[in-house]
């Protein structure tokens, strides 16, 4: 009943009293039609004739005319009926002729969509169109992602080849520089050579290091890097890194504060990428916390979880630089010389491993100090 009145009353006040006009007119007619035809059929036949007359000597004529008033009532309910059913031939057709109007309009307005008006809404009007107007808005909020994916991928894509570009550049024009000088035998004499050559050295070591970054965090990006997955003793692991940049703290008057927890931590993990996650943390530490003379690391139980914090009491990390800080060649420093930041992929890197991990690297930072929070899934098993 709703979309019945639904139909009509969204149609034009004229059309609708047409229509009624001519469901009355139709109705009439039919009615015409049908009674002539049985009153010729009763009429011309002899035993229908008779039998009228015999009822009307057996129930006496009083009562025989009273059932035929109620015929003549009952004949203006067959004129309601027709009526109402020319009504419904009308709503029928009008309902389609609405329904093809409806569709033709979204068909208008997908191909100003198509046009690459994405953000433009259909227009509702026809419930029954609930559904195919709801999937080509998700068809279009998908090619609007699709979209976006693909011009992210392109600025990343542009961005990642101006970064190595830069990168690559740099130690390349001191190599073939000092190159140059020895292959014109422009020096004065052996100590300025060896000089030359070790400066050369150096940046083919630092050129050399890039490349090997860069080729990790793409193989990691990619999941092209097979991880050796195994239980590991996450206080060892962090032993073994402390060792091994015990150089370091001696160089920058620096000492390292082991906090562990008193229970075995065991995380499922590759040994030597978790190695390189928390030797670049500390090293970071090391390099920026140098004020603070102290790095402390930290390890806790959550339950299903552990946690490993470093922590460095050096420079606060500003707000503007905090949110980009796991970005591939993101610097704090904007100069990207080499005494004042690595490549900019070593946070970026260590992020990814940990991701393959299943798990999650934060930062925090303040006036008082700077912390990396790194959270692995805890394993239920035993190390062999």
């Amino acid at each position: 009943m709703r979309k019945f009145k639904k139909v009509f009353t969204s149609m034009p006040k004229r059309r609708m009293a047409v229509y009624l006009f001519l469901s009355v007119i139709f109705a009439y007619f039919t009615k015409f039609v049908f009674q002539g035809f049985f009153q010729y059929l009763f009429l011309s036949s002899v035993t229908l004739t008779s039998l009228d007359s015999a009822l009307a000597d057996i129930i006496g004529p009083g009562k025989y005319y009273t059932y035929l008033h109620y015929f003549d009532m009952y004949s203006k309910g067959i004129f309601f009926f027709i009526f109402m059913i020319y009504i419904y031939l009308f709503y029928r057709y009008e309902k389609k002729k609405q329904y093809l109007a409806n569709l033709n309009n979204i068909l208008k307005e997908t191909s100003f969509i198509a046009e690459g008006n994405f953000e433009h809404q259909l227009t509702v009007y026809d419930n029954n169109l609930d559904g195919l107007v709801k999937n080509i808005h998700n068809i279009v909020d998908r090619l609007k992602e699709a979209i976006e994916e693909e011009r992210h991928i392109e600025h990343t894509k542009n961005e990642l080849i101006t970064n190595v570009s830069h990168d690559l550049r740099t130690p390349l024009t001191s190599i073939v520089g000092y190159l140059r000088l020895i292959e014109q035998d422009n020096y004065k004499d052996e100590v300025a050579l060896r000089h030359y050559t070790g400066i050369a050295y150096d940046k083919a070591l630092s050129l050399e290091q890039l490349i090997n970054e860069l080729f990790e965090y793409t193989r990691i990006q990619d999941k092209q890097l097979q991880l050796n997955m195994q239980p590991i003793n996450i206080a060892e692991i962090l032993g073994q890194v402390i060792v091994q940049n015990q150089v370091y703290f001696i160089e920058n008057e620096m000492i390292c504060r082991e906090e562990f927890a008193n229970v075995t931590l065991t995380v499922l993990g590759d040994g030597e990428r978790l190695a390189r996650v928390f030797n670049n943390l500390i090293l970071n530490a090391i390099h920026y916390g140098k004020e603070g003379k102290y790095v402390d690391i930290l390890t806790e139980d959550f339950g299903s979880e552990i946690a490993v914090t470093v922590t460095n009491y050096g420079n606060p990390i500003s707000s503007i630089d905090l949110p980009h800080l796991f970005e591939r060649f993101y610097r704090i420093e904007k100069s990207r010389a080499k005494h004042t930041g690595g490549s900019g992929l070593g946070l970026a890197i260590s992020r990814s491993i940990v991701l393959r991990h299943n798990g999650t690297i934060d930062v925090e930072s303040n006036l008082d100090r700077t912390s990396f929070i790194v959270k692995l899934p805890k394993y239920a098993g035993e190390i062999d």
